[in-house]
């Protein structure tokens, strides 16, 4: 990469969007952060549509790089509505103007579960959810595109992660923001089933690292992950960050479903439970055997840059 490209974030306001921007302010690069606001920061700002074909041509418009790390709403009729929309959209963009497209994607069409014990980027993808069909289907239309040589591009997957600024982490809803409450916390996961998390520090150097490296280009690449940790352990991290004694309970499966009646939210994070009911180990050997130098954050560190994140 070079410092006069332009490198456009689209989902710049959310975590990941914010930690990739974090990264190539680092390293000294151009940088155009897009979103649904007009400002993000001291870098060129466009507030963007991605469901309209215009707004995203012109938030796109000449750039080199593009990482594509949006979320919709979580709901699975939105993701089968919009999704395919975006993606057309960013690909017909990024093709445009001959941009490498780097999207952010999880691991949602892995399955169905039980799932190996590691799992890679060669697992078979027969999803058993609506939200992990539109994963498959617009993953599949991006490498489509890729293989036909329409656009160039890479598919980085995370797993659940956790870190600064990241609302939608398990380990934030029901969990640290009640402990930043002082009240203990609440898991809607299962104890003791190890599972294996990223965090947003890591994701945005990451998501750089492959950008800048030709190789990686028409690839799925799993990014990094922490070391097998169950809730109990990590509750052991937050209270020894947290100077707190707290002891995690589990909502059951029953109350779960009462819960869920009179928050419908919810029932579309209870489809995907079945990445917790068991083991849950995901592998990021490809990656780290490629990045040789590439150090992954310790979980007590981001433990602690997220507690300090929500605190401010």
């Amino acid at each position: 990469m070079k410092k006069n490209e332009l490198h456009t974030i689209l989902g710049a306001s959310g975590a990941i969007g914010q930690s990739v921007i974090a990264e190539l302010k680092d390293k000294g690069m151009l940088i155009r952060a897009v979103g649904r606001q007009s400002k993000y920061g001291n870098e060129e700002s466009v507030s963007a549509d991605l469901l309209s074909q215009t707004d995203t041509e012109k938030a796109i418009k000449g750039s080199e790089f593009v990482y594509l790390c949006i979320g919709l709403e979580y709901k699975a009729e939105v993701w089968k509505r919009d999704w395919p929309i975006v993606m057309k959209n960013v690909i017909e963009a990024c093709a445009k103007n001959k941009a490498v497209l780097i999207f952010l994607d999880n691991v949602y069409m892995y399955g169905p579960a039980p799932l190996s014990i590691p799992f890679d980027e060669s697992h078979s993808c027969n999803p058993a959810t609506g939200k992990g069909r539109v994963r498959q289907e617009i993953a599949s239309m991006l490498l489509s595109e890729i293989k036909d040589g329409n656009v160039k591009g890479l598919i980085a997957r995370s797993a659940d992660f956790l870190g600064p600024r990241a609302t939608n982490s398990v380990f934030y809803v029901s969990f640290l923001e009640r402990m930043l409450k002082g009240k203990a916390p609440q898991s809607f996961l299962f104890p003791n089933v190890k599972h294996t998390y990223a965090n947003t520090i890591d994701l945005g150097k990451a998501l750089v690292a492959l950008a800048g490296d030709e190789r990686c280009l028409g690839q799925v690449w799993h990014l990094p992950v922490g070391d097998p940790i169950s809730v109990e352990e990590m509750n052991e991290l937050f209270n020894d960050v947290m100077g707190t004694s707290y002891r995690v309970s589990f909502v059951s499966p029953f109350m779960q479903k009462v819960i869920a009646l009179m928050m419908p939210i919810l029932k579309e994070f209870i489809e995907m439970l079945y990445q917790f009911k068991d083991e849950y180990i995901m592998s990021d050997a490809k990656f780290r055997n490629h990045f040789l130098d590439f150090k992954f954050t310790p979980y007590k560190e981001v433990v602690r840059a997220m507690v300090d994140s929500f605190r401010k």
